[in-house]
């Protein structure tokens, strides 16, 4: 398995004055981070990707969709339209930067809910778009991972069951859904039972605390989800993602009111080494 960081803790976008953390994620022991990619600009992402072969790592990627305007389950054609633009231009600059696989909720708008569950044409609608942006990025050499997250963050897809049916749904061998120890701790009764259920669905895994903290120091299933994926003959990424306060507009989203954690290194160098005594 690969060990990476998702560099949200720091930026919703690297830039060259912080390749600097890419150094001290490699000298703490990582395999590669998680970039932030909001916005589709090729020319600075084969920035981002020299500075990452110069040190060697590799990266995943994670975007979100940002308005109803570039929604995938919107009911209007054009909103669809918009969303196929949008993805196809973010797998552009995931190639650029030598990006493996695109991961996050990008199903819907972040924080919008429409009273209830998603419907039937909902899913239909955002199915077709996934499948042919999963084409654009099979070409690309880019893989896609739908994030499922808790249902106080969306209504779309809520559970690690409902990931693994909408996977199946959009039935593409370059489209699969993920694992996130922080959204299994609310949503499932036995997150790791529930990853050994579903496990054959899963190319891609988030490590975050229960309160999105330092991993190890709180109550989520990371040892034993781990264990289940280690079993199972699961070969993928591991990548810790943990939120702090210093970005306010990303902690306003991910309702991080306090401080989870004494500093950013704490995270990167003592997360990194619980994940490592769970594999032994």
């Amino acid at each position: 398995m690969n060990i990476g960081f998702n560099l949200l803790l720091w930026t919703p976008a690297l830039q060259e004055d912080q390749f600097h953390l890419l150094t001290s994620l490699k000298n703490a022991g990582y395999d590669g981070v998680e970039l932030p990619v909001f916005s589709a600009d090729t020319n600075h992402y084969k920035v981002v990707g020299k500075a990452l072969a110069d040190q060697g790592l590799r990266s995943t990627a994670v975007t979100v969709i940002p308005d109803e305007a570039h929604n995938p389950s919107s009911p209007e054609a054009a909103n669809r339209a918009g969303a196929v633009d949008f993805l196809k231009g973010i797998v552009d600059s995931c190639h650029a930067a030598g990006t493996e696989i695109l991961m996050g909720p990008y199903h819907q708008p972040l924080g919008v809910f429409s009273g209830n569950s998603p419907t039937k044409d909902e899913w239909q609608w955002a199915a077709e778009v996934h499948r042919e942006v999963a084409d654009y990025a099979q070409q690309a050499g880019v893989k896609l991972v739908i994030e499922w997250l808790n249902r106080f963050e969306c209504y779309f897809i809520t559970t690690m069951g409902q990931g693994a049916e909408y996977a199946a749904l959009v039935n593409h061998p370059n489209f699969t859904t993920m694992f996130d120890t922080f959204h299994a701790n609310i949503e499932e009764k036995d997150p790791a039972a529930t990853l050994m259920k579903y496990i054959k669905s899963v190319g891609h895994v988030h490590i975050s605390e229960n309160d999105r903290g330092t991993p190890g120091t709180g109550h989520a299933a990371i040892r034993e989800s781990i264990q289940v994926l280690k079993e199972e003959g699961y070969t993928g990424w591991l990548t810790i993602e943990a939120f702090g306060r210093a970005l306010p507009e990303l902690a306003a989203a991910t309702r991080v009111w306090r401080d989870l954690f004494p500093s950013p290194e704490e995270v990167y160098t003592k997360g990194i080494a619980y994940i490592r005594e769970c594999l032994k």
